[in-house]
């Protein structure tokens, strides 16, 4: 059985193996925080991410154990926004970075702000 059998929220966001072990070692320097995911009006097209470190969820958010020592926590508000989303950290050049792999994405502003879901 997979583990999305057993935590059925994980089907909100997914997370690559290099965005976990990122998090994670973000996390160490924050004991007892959670990585919050919501969304903001902005931009040309829509909407924003926005990630924070928090100490705990807000009451409407749905959580997700990604691992032992990284929680995420999804605002309600976004959760229709990101539903299905890939969450990765990739390394382009000497920066690394988020990238949110969202398939419900139908525009995207040209410099990556922002976004519009159809």
């Amino acid at each position: 059985m997979s583990l999305e059998t057993f935590v059925p929220s994980t089907q909100i966001v997914s997370f690559t193996e290099n965005a976990i072990r990122h998090f994670e070692t973000k996390l160490k320097e924050k004991p007892g925080s959670i990585v919050r995911l919501s969304t903001k009006p902005s931009g040309c097209t829509g909407y924003a991410y926005v990630l924070d470190y928090a100490e705990h969820p807000e009451q409407t958010d749905t959580t997700i154990d990604v691992s032992e020592t990284l929680t995420f926590a999804v605002s309600s508000e976004a959760i229709d926004l990101v539903r299905n989303t890939e969450i990765d950290y990739v390394k382009e050049g000497i920066n690394g970075l988020i990238k949110f792999n969202n398939p419900n994405v139908v525009n995207e502003c040209g410099c990556g702000e922002s976004f519009n879901v159809g």
